[in-house]
């Protein structure tokens, strides 16, 4: 008898103490170097289970589960094919949703993205770290750029201020502003930050039956965001937990980001994720006034550039598609 994809992933989790979650599209060869970087931590930790979640509908599997098997690594690591690509938030539920249906499921939920290698003793440093701190809901790592520097970026809400300073990006605003700024500059010791990048979080058990899952409303982007939000709510801490280190290709997955090259045109549901952020956590008036703020940013922004012969920075067409996105149209 065939198991559906959800019962695999039940008898799969079930008994293990930290499940990572990877979610791929149409990004195969990142998620068999991660796997290969995993193996390390497999060995130090045999509890540890990959489950990945291949969002192209079976695109990526055939590639991925081929590696799986020529490598030996079927013991800690399986392949679920989704029914459809439901983006980040569905991906990432699929697998942790059976998960916590199981007799024994784990305890931490490691979320990974398909183009991050760990480091070696990561996974451990998130789960010694957890074990420390009880009230530890969500803790991250830091993030390396390809040539090994960290970057050492972790986050705080956004807000009306934040989308001021971030759409106006002025030197000495974005300094009066420094205590709303979204981007944290970390050092080398763990602190509690508001929320963290996706491409590395694990998330205590505790949590999500607390919180439930991450919002399938979003499609990609905002939806750590909101997770770590809604446990703040609720009692939960966030982490940034430099002792895990994990190499992350900015990008690699979606395309829409690089801290490399020139940036490209945002993608509907970036505006949409960030709409559906701001009216469902601080309601539809809040949403205009931080629509309103962030479009009066950028209109000084170009202003200023175009004064000063300075070279666009922003993707190309930001402030036309911010208005045609403002919520005062699209709610």
């Amino acid at each position: 008898m065939t198991l559906s994809v959800v019962e695999a992933c039940t008898n799969f989790a079930n008994g293990r103490n930290v499940l990572v979650v990877t979610v791929s599209y149409r990004t195969a060869q990142l998620v068999i170097n991660g796997l290969a970087a995993l193996a390390a931590e497999v060995a130090v930790n045999p509890g540890l289970g990959v489950i990945v979640v291949d969002n192209t509908c079976g695109e990526d599997s055939a590639v991925i589960r081929a590696a799986i098997d020529e490598r030996g690594w079927g013991s800690w690591a399986m392949v679920a094919v989704a029914e459809r690509n439901g983006g980040y938030a569905y991906g990432n539920n699929l697998a942790i949703r059976a998960a916590l249906g199981a007799v024994a499921p784990p305890e931490y939920y490691w979320m990974l993205n398909p183009d991050a290698e760990v480091q070696p003793g990561s996974a451990q440093a998130l789960v010694d770290f957890m074990r420390r701190n009880p009230k530890a809901g969500m803790a991250g790592s830091a993030l390396l750029d390809p040539d090994g520097s960290v970057w050492g970026i972790a986050f705080r809400f956004p807000s009306l201020w934040s989308e001021l300073e971030r759409g106006a990006a002025f030197g000495p605003l974005s300094k009066l502003m420094r205590r709303h700024k979204v981007a944290r500059r970390m050092g080398d010791h763990p602190e509690q930050v508001d929320w963290l990048a996706g491409a590395s979080m694990m998330v205590r058990r505790s949590v999500f039956e607390s919180v439930g899952l991450l919002d399938e409303g979003y499609f990609l982007y905002y939806e750590e965001t909101d997770f770590c939000l809604q446990a703040f709510r609720a009692g939960w801490t966030c982490w940034y937990v430099p002792s895990s280190r994990v190499m992350h290709i900015a990008g690699g997955s979606t395309g829409v980001t690089s801290r490399d090259g020139a940036p490209k045109r945002q993608p509907q549901y970036v505006f949409d994720s960030r709409r559906r952020y701001f009216v469902k956590n601080h309601g539809w008036a809040y949403a205009v006034m931080t629509d309103s703020a962030f479009c009066l940013g950028l209109v000084a922004n170009q202003c200023r550039r175009w004064l000063q012969r300075l070279p666009r920075t922003n993707p190309p067409y930001l402030l036309r598609d911010s208005l045609k996105n403002h919520s005062l149209i699209k709610h």
